[in-house]
């Protein structure tokens, strides 16, 4: 009591010493004060990058009838009211949006900006284009857009944004801690999201902030100090927002009118700290001043925010001031508080009860699959934009990248946006393929002309290419030959290690040559194209490009191919001629009723399908494994909380919420299709009307691929559906099951991976997307493939989940085609094949097409090529995630990432070496300067600038995982240890190179 009158008392002899005075001066310049309860007041927006508007949209403050939100405004209005109070302090995420705003502005006001920011007022966070999801990502996207913004930022500022800002994402990964926290240079990593039930057990335990340890091969050396907000990434309670028309009472301290409020604001603003430093440690709190889309005119918090310093501090009981996190996680380093330990992921992510954010794990399959394709493109593109040379004028691969990026928020491939922002994603990222497409044919061109670096102007071939092709669509390959004209097939490998693979594409004839890179005719196959097929290209043909095909081919061509490291080999293919022709396949159809047993494969892997279409023998005699197999399909239905008043959560976009489980049963006497060839062996099922699958064997390989056609999911009875398939085994794995990190470490979830083992096997299922997966029953893997919803869940999208493709005036539910693949394994031999395969899943042949009249290619055409020395290949164990010209002088981008966890693999866990000279023959590299994961700052420096925090139970200095060494100039070694991913800049002599040409 005695504190409050002694406030109220100074309060009125300051407001009476002012007197006459029109203009109110607040003291905004209080620093940190040792002893006192510090609440560093950090003022933000929060703006999705897409999500019930497109990003267009939410730029340029249009389409309001659906949300009020223009960032331009917030960007506009932020500068003047920084200007105003150097005191005041402002924090910037999402380079999508600020990159548009300083594309158009004045160079007057570009310099007022590069004050504020080194002035410290204005601080970049977080720093990618986007604020990319956790779950759905796979971790090159997660860099490249944290790439593309963070050089953005050193180039126009120079500096590097020290802090992550995680804050809407639906959940947390290990790899985001380890990798785009501490790899990328950052000192601490704040987030929004975690479980409820966590949140209130670490409130209580006072651990919403801890040293968090993502990586268990990387340990200590890639931790990151990591704080959860104590509910979310507002203000906190008690009414503490201020936007123009917020309904919540401002400062009021004008003592000539009305509602004066000073001491009941500041009690206010007391007692929410107090509550907020009671679940802290420390006598430091953050406060997150702002939340999505505010600060559009931006006076209106700061001047709010001016009172509340200004009064508080002269209540003295608490003591405020305008802070970023980057004072904050300086303000708490500097207490030498020990700090709990957190390993692994915050995973799944509920809010309440019966309310898991885990539908997104596979909601729109489709927008899912088209990321993770343009995603494995971007990375071949990248890659014959440097062998042909990037030219400043000439397609590139730049809209490709910033469409990619903008794919990564968390609203985007998470598919918890709304459609029309969904199409949205889906034409940019088109948009930004057509760019890259011209780049790659015209980098093919060059490369099978004439050598790089000679300045291939003009080539003669024009390359096509297929994006339809996993719908039976190219028509360069579905043209007529005759003894005249043949097909020239350029294959393109983006991976590090020679490549065999069998290449499939759609023709129209089937007595067809295929010739390789050496003129040698090779084996092949034609089958038979389905009905499914057929009608899937008809119909998404007709919705996507806008016409009718004008031939359907009746065969798909399978070849062999075998493809050098990040190089090309070519094949022709031709009419009916002397020689070895294409093998048509075998077709026999088997009743459901038919008694015996039927065996594909050719090679040590057989499958024997029992007179029950679902059940299997897996046999793999090369490695003594043999394991019944059966495979089924169910649904979830969707949960209609409007009928339960206890319990009101629809299933949605975010949310899985099932109504009970329904096994799928085949419909009818549906005979069991089986083709056969020396390539491939096929069995096809028709479950049902609108579930239709393909199991194959591939000859030489030894894992089964099984291509799925679900949908149109059927609705009519007013129940939405969550189809899922069930792959069941007999392996005893105790419902303990394992996923990959966003491609990474395997921990939980579905991005690449899945895998169950037991004291004797191990069970692995690779997929073509992120989907939600899990083992429920033992011995059993279950994969989500398909959402269709009838109702929203409640979590702002208002909008149900329910993809249709309109064509004329005929609306269908979406159909989702997509493959997974799986492998069963001795235990602990299973990496090898998650490992390998994962990277050609990410990264597929890329496949260029050219017409041939006569029959003089290879004597006129380079017809193999690979960017590395001949006689070198990368380690099993290392692929190159980044190899990228960074600009017009030709410094060179390039990552190398080890595949493998610490004891993952009895031989692959280890260390690993990768010559640089020999990825780069025939060049002078200058200098190997290695950088950040995000390439904005050089390694050694973030290393002198790294926070070392102290963690609880942790006596004196603890022992660090290996790392890589330093790489000698000269010999140009570099070393790798597991799950360690090393960033370089590679300065290249060009000169000496194009003299080299000019003097052979």
């Amino acid at each position: 009591m005695e504190v409050k009158v002694c406030f109220f008392l100074a309060i009125l002899l300051w407001v009476l010493s002012y007197g006459e005075s029109k203009y109110m001066i607040y003291n905004t310049s209080q620093p940190i004060v040792p002893g006192k309860l510090n609440v560093h007041l950090v003022a933000h927006t929060h703006d999705d990058v897409g999500w019930l508007k497109t990003v267009d949209q939410y730029y340029v403050g249009s389409n309001n009838s659906i949300q009020g939100a223009c960032v331009q405004n917030v960007l506009d209005s932020l500068i003047p009211a920084l200007l105003a109070d150097e005191n005041r302090k402002f924090i910037y995420v999402e380079q999508a949006f600020f990159q548009r705003w300083w594309r158009n502005q004045r160079e007057a006001m570009q310099n007022v900006v590069k004050r504020l920011v080194r002035s410290g007022q204005l601080e970049f966070i977080n720093g990618g284009m986007c604020m990319h999801d956790e779950a759905v990502t796979h971790y090159i996207d997660m860099i490249d857009q944290t790439t593309l913004g963070h050089r953005f930022i050193k180039e126009e500022f120079g500096v590097t944004p020290r802090i992550g800002w995680q804050i809407d994402p639906f959940g947390h990964s290990a790899v985001q801690a380890y990798l785009l926290g501490a790899e990328v240079g950052f000192d601490s990593f704040f987030f929004g999201r975690i479980d409820y039930q966590d949140r209130a057990k670490r409130k209580n335990e006072k651990s919403l902030e801890v040293v968090w340890r993502g990586s268990k091969s990387l340990g200590s050396t890639s931790q990151i100090f990591a704080g959860a907000f104590p509910e979310n990434y507002e203000p906190p309670p008690g009414g503490f927002y201020f936007e123009v028309n917020d309904p919540y009472p401002v400062v009021q301290d004008d003592i000539d009118l009305f509602d004066y409020n000073v001491p009941e604001r500041v009690n206010d603003f007391v007692a929410a700290a107090l509550v907020q430093a009671n679940i802290t440690r420390t006598n430091h709190i953050m406060w997150t001043m702002g939340t999505d889309f505010k600060y559009q005119y931006a006076n209106s918090w700061f001047r709010q925010m001016d009172k509340f310093i200004h009064y508080v501090n002269m209540d003295g009981r608490v003591n405020a001031l305008y802070s970023t996190p980057s004072i904050y996680t300086d303000a708490k380093y500097a207490t030498g508080e020990s700090w709990p330990v957190k390993t692994e992921d915050f995973f799944p992510y509920a809010d309440r009860a019966n309310a898991y954010w885990t539908g997104y794990f596979t909601s729109r399959p489709a927008l899912k699959r088209y990321v993770r394709m343009m995603s494995g493109y971007y990375l071949a593109a990248r890659q014959l934009e440097f062998f042909r040379g990037r030219s400043s004028t000439g397609p590139s691969t730049d809209s490709l990248a910033d469409a990619l990026a903008i794919a990564q928020h968390h609203d985007a491939v998470t598919g918890t946006e709304k459609q029309h922002v969904a199409n949205d994603y889906a034409k940019r990222l088109s948009m930004g393929y057509s760019a890259a497409e011209e780049l790659v044919a015209y980098s093919l061109a060059c490369l099978a002309e004439s050598t790089p670096y000679t300045g291939c102007q003009n080539p003669s071939v024009k390359f096509q290419q297929c994006p339809l092709l996993n719908i039976s669509y190219c028509p360069p390959s579905e043209i007529n030959l005759s003894h005249q004209k043949n097909l020239i097939v350029v294959v393109y490998n983006a991976l590090g290690w020679k490549r065999e693979d069998v290449v499939q594409i759609p023709v129209n004839d089937e007595d067809l040559t295929v010739r390789d890179f050496e003129g040698r005719e090779i084996e092949s196959q034609v089958i038979p194209l389905t009905n499914v097929h057929v009608s899937l290209r008809n119909f998404y043909v007709q919705a996507y490009v806008g016409r009718t095909p004008n031939v359907t081919p009746k065969y798909w061509l399978a070849f062999p191919v075998s493809v050098p490291p990040l190089g090309f080999s070519t094949y022709t293919i031709s009419a009916k001629a002397a020689g070895v022709l294409s093998t048509k396949s075998s077709v026999h159809k088997f009743r459901k009723d038919e008694k015996s047993n039927i065996e594909i494969g050719q090679g040590k892997l057989k499958l024997i399908f029992s007179e029950d279409q679902g059940r299997m023998i897996y046999n793999n005699n090369k490695i003594s494994v043999q394991e019944s197999v059966e495979q089924s399909f169910s649904f979830y239905a969707g949960y209609n909380g409007t009928l339960d008043k206890k319990s009101p959560q629809n299933a949605g976009a975010y949310i899985f919420r099932p109504n009970g489980t329904f096994s799928i049963e085949p419909e009818g006497q549906v005979p069991l299709t089986v083709t056969r060839g020396p390539i491939v062996d096929e069995v096809h099922q028709q479950v049902n009307r609108w579930i239709y699958q393909i199991t194959r064997l591939y000859k030489g390989k030894e894992h089964v691929e099984v291509e799925f056609f679900v949908g149109p999911i059927p609705v009519d009875d007013g129940i939405g559906k969550e189809v899922a398939t069930q792959i069941t085994t007999k392996i005893e794995n105790n419902k303990t099951f394992y996923t990959d990190s966003n491609g990474r470490d395997f921990i939980r979830r579905i991005n690449l991976g899945i895998y169950i083992q037991d004291s004797k096997k191990e069970f692995s299922v690779l997929v073509d997307r992120a989907l939600g997966g899990s083992s429920i029953v033992d011995g059993q893997i279950e994969l989500m493939l398909h959402r269709r919803l009838l109702l929203d869940d409640s979590r702002g999208v208002a909008e149900a989940l329910n993809e249709t493709v309109c064509v004329r005036d005929e609306c269908v539910g979406l159909t989702i085609q997509g493959k997974y693949y799986y492998r069963i394994d001795p235990l602990g031999e299973g990496a090898k094949w998650r490992r390998s395969f994962g990277q050609e899943i990410y990264s597929p042949l890329l496949l260029a097409f050219a017409e041939e009249d006569g029959d003089n290619w290879t004597s006129s055409h380079v017809s193999t090529f690979s960017g590395i020395d001949s006689s070198y290949s990368l380690p099993d164990n290392v692929a190159i995630i980044t190899l990228q010209v960074l600009n017009d002088d030709g410094n060179i981008l390039l990552r190398l990432a080890h595949l493998y966890e610490i004891g993952e693999d009895g031989d692959l866990s280890g260390m690993a070496n990768v010559e640089l000279k020999k990825l780069f023959p025939g060049k002078k590299i200058r200098k190997a300067t290695e950088m950040s994961l995000s390439a904005n700052q050089e390694r050694s420096e973030m290393e002198k600038k790294r926070l070392v925090w102290k963690v609880e139970g942790s006596p004196g200095e603890e022992a660090k995982a290996v790392r890589g060494g330093p790489v000698d100039p000269t010999k140009l070694v570099v070393e790798l240890a597991p799950m360690e991913i090393r960033t370089f800049v590679i300065d290249i002599d060009y000169t000496s190179i194009h003299r080299e040409v000019f003097d052979s």
